[in-house]
């Protein structure tokens, strides 16, 4: 991507780090939450590439051609996967956001210029930074803490799981509040990387 060195390099830990959080989800005993954390990661480390500055390595032409088809075959699998749940929607964007990007960087960049017509953000652009904004705001909102509506309830709750034990207990990698942090980077990365598109 086009961004100063420092933040980009910040970009790649990050997409890195959610990419590699997401192989260890795959271990999971549930197969949805596998599949599910096997798109995440190729999400993840394929952003953490398309991050690296380009000062410190430029892809050539033919390997934006690559991340296209790459994802394009992960927009294709998340479209078949729509089907059955709504949740894949969210993928769909993903990759067909990920398509776009890498679409733009194989286009040379005085074509790039030329098709946006040189002023302003272009509409599939601004689409995907609307969709993105959206999506980190809401991640976001989910991940607050609830606070207690009564004392009661909270210490009735925590009675219940206490008596539960570990056998109720979700190991780390399936635990829901992680896999939405783990989005919410993404969809911080995503919003950084179209900004700098």
């Amino acid at each position: 991507m086009h961004g100063p060195a420092s933040p980009s390099w910040l970009l790649v830990a990050l997409c890195a780090a959610t990419g590699a959080y997401c192989l260890l989800r795959m271990r999971s005993a549930v197969e949805e939450q596998r599949r599910t954390a096997g798109a995440e990661a190729l999400m993840g480390f394929g952003m953490a590439v398309m991050a690296v500055p380009a000062a410190v390595a430029a892809p050539p032409h033919w390997a934006w051609l690559g991340y296209t088809a790459v994802f394009g075959a992960a927009a294709l699998r998340a479209l078949w996967a729509a089907r059955t749940g709504r949740h894949h929607l969210h993928h769909l964007v993903g990759t067909c956001a990920m398509v776009y990007m890498a679409a733009v960087m194989a286009a040379a960049p005085s074509a790039r210029h030329h098709a946006h017509g040189g002023a302003g953000v272009p509409l599939v652009t601004g689409a995907l930074l609307l969709y993105f904004t959206a999506y980190v705001l809401l991640s976001g909102f989910r991940l607050l803490p609830v606070a207690a509506v009564a004392g009661t309830t909270e210490t009735a709750g925590s009675t219940a799981a206490a008596s539960r034990g570990s056998a109720g207990t979700p190991g780390w990698g399936d635990r829901p509040e992680l896999s939405q942090a783990c989005r919410l980077s993404m969809g911080i990365a995503m919003l950084a990387m179209l900004v700098t598109l």
